[in-house]
């Protein structure tokens, strides 16, 4: 990827934070790499690389910077929106893609040969997909130890780290010193506990448009496994067995503070992945807003809500179920139903914490259940368990894997999942930036309402094609405006 280096300086000389996340410096005579807001002296020109991403930085020999700490900035690149593929790489990677697996088993997942997956992450990141993994390790591993009074043997694993010897390694080739070393104060560790309780920030650019967000959350909160109020959003969660829960609350600065109690350390990586996934953090507003503000129709309702997000899914299995049992039915009446069904086959936390009492069934639960009892059509009871039946036969049947096309189709090969299903699923579960269900009554009626005209759903589909590839967005600017 191409960065232009007086375009660059000039933004660091300025100090501009709509670059933060863009781009990092990298200083020749320290050998450091920093945010473009870095409050130290600003070096010569001559002086200077920039690199987009840190991974190329730190593959370059480059350290990060103690002053501005690049693990602090939010995770943006200049190419998001243009490779789709390397986009659907990093969230695998963040998911854990490559701890257990190499890049050519990543390459697969993502349909394509290694060495053209290895050529689009230099092109866009500049780095090996290997290097991002193992940056993505140090950065988090970073920020534990000057945010939270975890010892180092305990950061080691619940930033990703097979080992402590390898933890301790990594630190001493990028820093030259212990990970002990950087932690400035001195007052004594404090370790997880039994409870593996974490505290810590999630960055973003902003702006952030939370009361929007959590507005849609509260609205579809399922009873037993989520608590949404207007500052604060808690859920259950279960992974491989292992049973805790997530908080994510409003704080001051571009960050959402994130509290995690989950027994095993080790999961901390995939559980920080998924709330970034729940709460969008990786968007780039700025630009998605100026590309639809060019829409006459949409520019008033971009206006009205800067920073507006597409709220995620915690868990592909999970979005599908919610998905099929609001076909038909109105959103309240779809969480009442599904409080029903976590009910009657979710599994009870141990020690439940106040109203979150339950985790989300599994599909071994809901294969061969018999749903009817919940009161709900026979059709929409087969469909929930045709879903079950396919998240257990294809374990990476919600993974964002293929392109978009491909997505749908495979969802739609799903028993009683149409296309309206699909899409929600790539919208809200693949993070697809460009899925659009069109078939959807509320978006129909928001652009009636906008332009004083009813369409159908294939001349939505065509109205909508100057959104592309942003379409996701768009949708959600016209279910908040309803």
């Amino acid at each position: 990827m191409d960065l232009d280096h007086d375009a660059c300086y000039r933004a660091i000389c300025q100090r501009d934070a709509r670059f933060d996340g863009r781009f990092v410096t990298a200083v020749k005579t320290t050998h450091v790499y920093c945010r473009p807001v870095c409050s130290a002296r600003t070096p010569r020109s001559e002086n200077v690389r920039f690199f987009p991403s840190a991974a190329a930085a730190q593959e370059a020999g480059f350290h990060p910077c103690m002053r501005c700490r690049p693990e602090t900035a939010p995770d943006l690149g200049a190419w998001r929106g243009t490779s789709n593929t390397v986009s659907r790489a990093l969230a695998l990677i963040e998911l854990g893609a490559l701890d257990g697996d190499d890049v050519d088993a990543l390459a697969s997942r993502l349909g394509l040969g290694e060495r053209q997956l290895r050529r689009l992450f230099r092109q866009h990141l500049g780095a090996s997909p290997v290097a991002v993994a193992q940056t993505r390790r140090v950065l988090l591993a970073k920020q534990l130890i000057h945010d939270t009074r975890l010892p180092m043997s305990e950061i080691a694993f619940a930033s990703g780290f097979s080992s402590i010897r390898r933890f301790n390694e990594t630190f001493l080739a990028l820093f030259g010193r212990a990970p002990g070393e950087l932690r400035r104060a001195s007052t004594p560790d404090v370790p997880a506990g039994p409870h593996g309780e974490i505290d810590l920030l999630l960055p973003y650019q902003p702006p952030y448009d939370w009361p929007t967000l959590i507005g849609f959350l509260r609205r579809r909160a399922i009873v037993g496994i989520e608590v949404v109020t207007d500052d604060r959003y808690a859920r259950t969660v279960v992974l491989d067995g292992v049973k805790g829960t997530v908080t994510v609350e409003r704080t001051d600065g571009n960050a959402l503070r994130a509290r995690v109690r989950f027994p095993r350390l080790s999961a901390l990586p995939v559980l920080i992945a998924r709330l970034r996934r729940v709460f969008d953090l990786a968007a780039d507003p700025v630009a998605i807003a100026a590309h639809l503000a060019s829409d006459p129709a949409l520019a008033p309702l971009v206006k009205a809500r800067p920073g507006l997000r597409v709220p995620g899914a915690w868990d592909g299995f999970e979005l599908a179920i919610r998905a099929v049992l609001g076909q038909q039915i109105t959103v309240v009446a779809a969480a009442r139903l599904a409080g029903r069904l976590v009910a009657a086959h979710g599994e009870r936390l141990a020690k439940p914490e106040g109203e979150l009492t339950h985790v989300f069934p599994r599909p071994e639960a809901l294969a061969n259940a018999d749903m009817r009892a919940l009161g709900m059509p026979q059709c929409r009871a087969a469909t929930l368990s045709a879903v079950a039946s396919a998240a257990l036969a294809d374990p990476h049947l919600f993974d964002a894997t293929r392109d978009l096309d491909d997505a749908v189709e495979r969802l739609r090969a799903i028993r009683g999942v149409g296309e309206w299903t699909a899409q929600y699923i790539a919208l809200r579960q693949l993070r697809e930036p460009d899925a659009f269900p069109a078939a959807d009554v509320g978006l129909l009626r928001a652009m009636a309402a906008r332009e004083g005209r009813e369409r159908s759903s294939s001349e939505l589909l065509d109205r909508a094609k100057p959104w592309r590839p942003w379409r996701a967005y768009a949708a959600q600017h016209l279910w908040a405006s309803a």
